[in-house]
């Protein structure tokens, strides 16, 4: 027997799924009109421009006018037999944005893979690094399958967990040598460290670069006391993630952290509640220290990968669980999910109050002045969302990731770039996607309101505005995902997992409470 769900979605799909959400394209021309272009670059806004693609790539940029001026129709390039036309006049056109900390949602969230791509195409996302997931077979059989677009799925580059799928525990050098040779053999793109013995991770990260492969490292408390970011760095690593492993490179009078003498690792209160004192107890900024270790990582050309949006409820818990999507656009599984648990991780919030609050938001100062010090440095820091915990829901968190780096003291065109241009550098792209530039992919964001002038117009839920006749509107919101020349409606995309949601709670008999309220 056929569930709701089942009925419910199928229905909503056999009318949904017309060009617009399933694909238009790609075409063999495809001319996007009048456009302003915010190129990912650190180049100022400029158009009107015609922007022309031939399968897949863009062949010609042309500035076709000036602002508040008619269009002198013989300068546009001219649409061949079986092109299309994209009228995107008054609009803002951007490279398509890269998730550089993006998990392909998981069992116990109960968030597949179709719910997951949806919303990250619905904002903008065309390409992900997935840091390790349910597997390097379900992860890479889904990027072959994205790279033929036989499924509606932003890029994906395939990052493996250190020692997955090892018959035996990793315990020699040689064994991770071996490893690593296997997970390339396994189509990987590369591997996520999160930490092992030293020799055995300097092996692992050595033989990883040889190869030809990429790395990523979640420098995790239980063994960074003897490996740290200037360890991973040194040995070829591409990018930290979030900030684990750099305050202990910055200790100055000490090796480990303060631990209190009842901390219990497994404790996920324990964890992160001390992990909100770790900057606190690193060198100062402008110390030797400080500049030191900083100036050591630029020498290395290593990646800063934040992921502030992951951690931002430690700093205010009820922002982040009454965010304005969660009630629409949030599965029963995943609300469940986010609950206080001592089993589920990220669901730590056993006792998560004002004192703990504090010591987070001094932290975040710390690591933003570090991470926006590293970008005027010349280093470079990319944009990750690590999506499916702690409240944070594809797609809207990575939106919410670019406004902490303006936060930080990014300006919004350096906000773009980190998005853009910085995570395609990362993954090895940067001659295929990051930038608007003839010769490369077209991956495109397009929307109708300026996003420098608010990073909000983003987010699918758009933002508030009061017009001049005094009433409160929704502006906003992507209209078109274009990722490998194919055009998709980002709105709808969206109102297809408002559906999935709204069918999983009919037949679950679910309503969304706050923890606590029966």
């Amino acid at each position: 027997m056929r569930t709701l769900l089942s009925i419910l979605f199928c229905t909503f799909f056999s009318f949904s799924f017309a060009q617009s959400t399933s694909g238009d394209g790609p075409y063999s021309q495809l001319i996007i009109r009048g456009v302003t272009l915010i190129n990912g670059n650190g180049a100022p806004p400029r158009g009107p421009i015609d922007i022309v693609v031939e399968n897949n790539i863009i062949k010609d940029i042309r500035v076709v006018g000036y602002p508040n001026v008619p269009i002198n129709e013989k300068r546009r390039p001219q649409l061949k037999e079986g092109g299309k036309e994209l009228d995107a006049a008054g609009m803002y056109l951007l490279p398509g944005f890269v998730d550089s900390h993006a998990h392909i949602g998981g069992v116990a969230q109960g968030a597949e893979p179709e719910y997951v791509f949806r919303l990250w195409m619905g904002h903008g996302i065309t390409t992900v690094r997935e840091p390790s997931g349910r597997g390097v077979h379900f992860t890479v059989d889904l990027k072959n399958k994205s790279a033929k677009n036989s499924i509606l799925a932003p890029r994906i580059k395939a990052y493996t967990g250190f020692g997955e799928g090892s018959k035996t525990p990793i315990s020699t050098p040689q064994q991770a040598i071996e490893w690593v040779q296997q997970n390339k053999k396994n189509g990987a793109d590369g591997i996520k460290f999160f930490g092992s013995e030293p020799e055995i991770l300097d092996a692992a990260i050595r033989e990883n670069k040889r190869i030809g492969l990429r790395s990523a490292f979640h420098h995790a408390q239980m063994d960074v006391a003897r490996w740290n970011v200037l360890h991973s760095a040194r040995a070829g690593l591409n990018s930290m993630e979030h900030w684990y492993g750099l305050p202990e490179a910055l200790f100055d009078d000490k090796t480990v952290q303060n631990y209190p003498s009842n901390y219990n690792y497994q404790n996920e209160q324990h964890r992160f509640e001390e992990a909100g004192k770790l900057w606190e107890q690193a060198a100062k900024p402008g110390s030797k220290k400080w500049n030191d270790v900083m100036e050591e990582l630029l020498s290395l050309d290593f990646t800063l990968d934040p992921t502030f949006n992951i951690y931002e409820a430690n700093r205010d818990l009820q922002r982040a669980r009454r965010a304005e999507w969660h009630e629409e656009y949030t599965l029963p599984s995943l609300w469940r999910y986010y609950q206080p648990s001592m089993i589920s991780h990220g669901s730590y919030w056993h006792y998560w109050g004002t004192e703990q609050e504090v010591v987070w938001k001094r932290n975040y100062r710390l690591w933003m002045q570090f991470v926006n010090e590293y970008k005027n440095r010349g280093g470079r820091v990319t944009a990750g969302s690590d999506s499916g915990f702690i409240f944070q829901l594809y797609g809207f968190a990575y939106i919410r990731e670019l406004e902490l780096l303006r936060e930080a003291g990014f300006h919004p065109l350096e906000v773009i770039q980190a998005a853009t241009l910085n995570g395609a550098e990362l993954l090895g792209m940067s001659n295929e996607i990051g930038s608007v530039t003839i010769g490369k992919k077209a991956d495109f964001v397009i929307v109708e309101e300026n996003p420098l002038v608010n990073l909000k117009v983003l987010y699918g839920t758009g933002a508030i505005k009061l017009t001049e006749d005094n009433e409160v509107v929704r502006v906003g919101g992507v209209k078109y995902t274009v990722k490998d020349g194919i055009i998709y409606d980002a709105k709808g995309l969206l109102e297809e997992v408002k559906q999935m949601v709204k069918a999983k709670k009919v037949e679950e008999g679910f309503t969304l409470k706050q923890p606590g309220i029966q």
